[in-house]
């Protein structure tokens, strides 16, 4: 049975909300004041309080601070209840991580609303979902569930790529986000000269194509091509769109699944404008063999075409092919019978990096 703690002085108040909350079956523990709620949130752990502000003791805003300093209290939902309607008085509560407001007098139907809104919201920040197309699948069923929203897909069907076919192309109109099950895809811009910059290298569960769908253009902001066989799955712009409009909690969640290469990109922009060649390479050594992309299990080798890895480290494919040599040549990597590169020594690849 779902556990409501109601914390407020005023006796007719509380016994009055307590008979509307057990009569809708939810199990109800009082308190007088603000100290006995803090105790008693502690002791029940409640799916959700219900909290007066104006209170002896301790007031509705120092029972809500004093429950964010634990752990297990912080993440339960809080609702205020008030005579006050300032909007300075609720900007307050909301700051200190208030869930909803209810202005007295409520009517029955505003507190139910407002108690099952909360534990529809707490229940969908609970679920852990799956980097992998179920996982997807999952999010986007419980985050229809929780907007209402009939339109979305549940099932997505997989599309089959060989090594080299393009993707998408920069300029293309953005209307889909691509799931990779499995394979490697690359994500590049070309240059005015027909140079590859690669932007993103995306494995089994990552997107591609998401920062396009982010942007206001329209279209793909960089193209995309398959590195490695691989079978993706399409997601429709609407649903896609649906999910990060409607709701900032669903935005929020969603975008910690999409979040693979928001920031690399950036760290990427970053290091090809700063940092050496011989640290470009070094990282981009590095950063393949952790993610396990591009890799051969029988050498444990990187197999990756030197212009891609080129474009990788934002150089010509002469530049690449000379680095990669000079750090054969120092121990660093060794190349296997297909031309693998296989690390040999991390330590000194990672003191490059850091200090070139």
């Amino acid at each position: 049975m779902i556990k409501i703690l109601l914390i407020e002085d005023n006796q007719d108040v509380r016994e009055n909300t307590a008979d509307i909350l057990e009569l809708e079956g939810y199990e109800v523990a009082s308190a007088e004041n603000g100290k006995v709620g803090i105790e008693h949130a502690k002791q029940l752990m409640p799916d959700v309080i219900v909290c007066d502000i104006m209170m002896p003791e301790l007031d509705g805003y120092d029972v809500l601070e004093e429950l964010n300093k634990n752990a297990q209290t912080s993440s339960i939902p809080f609702i205020f209840l008030t005579a006050k309607t300032e909007k300075i008085d609720m900007r307050k509560g909301m700051n200190l991580g208030a869930d909803d407001y209810l202005t007295k007098p409520f009517t029955e139907k505003e507190l139910l609303e407002a108690i099952q809104s909360r534990l529809k919201r707490h229940d969908f920040l609970k679920r852990k979902f799956s980097r992998s197309i179920a996982g997807v699948s999952q999010f986007i069923e419980a985050a229809s569930t929780y907007l209402d929203l009939e339109h979305l897909s549940k099932d997505y069907k997989p599309i089959t790529y060989t090594n080299k076919d393009l993707i998408f192309m920069e300029g293309d109109s953005a209307n889909t986000l691509y799931f990779v099950e499995s394979g490697v895809v690359k994500t590049f811009k070309t240059t005015e000269k027909g140079k590859e910059f690669v932007t993103g290298l995306c494995g089994p569960g990552h997107f591609v194509g998401q920062l396009s769908l982010l942007s206001d253009h329209g279209t793909y902001i960089e193209s995309a091509a398959v590195l490695e066989d691989a079978v993706l799955f399409e997601i429709p712009k609407l649903d896609f769109t649906s999910l990060i409009k409607e709701n900032t909690v669903v935005a929020n969640k969603f975008m910690s699944l999409l979040s693979n290469n928001l920031v690399d990109v950036q760290e990427l922009m970053v290091n090809v404008a700063y940092a050496t060649v011989r640290q470009r390479t070094a990282k981009a050594l590095l950063d393949i063999h952790e993610q396990r992309i591009l890799i051969n299990n029988d050498v444990e080798g990187i197999s990756i075409a030197r212009e891609d890895f080129a474009g990788l480290i934002g150089t010509a494919t002469e530049t690449a092919i000379r680095m990669l040599t000079q750090f054969s040549e120092e121990g660093l990597i060794r190349f296997g019978v297909r031309r693998e590169i296989i690390i040999e020594d991390k330590k000194t690849l990672e003191h490059i990096v850091m200090f070139g």
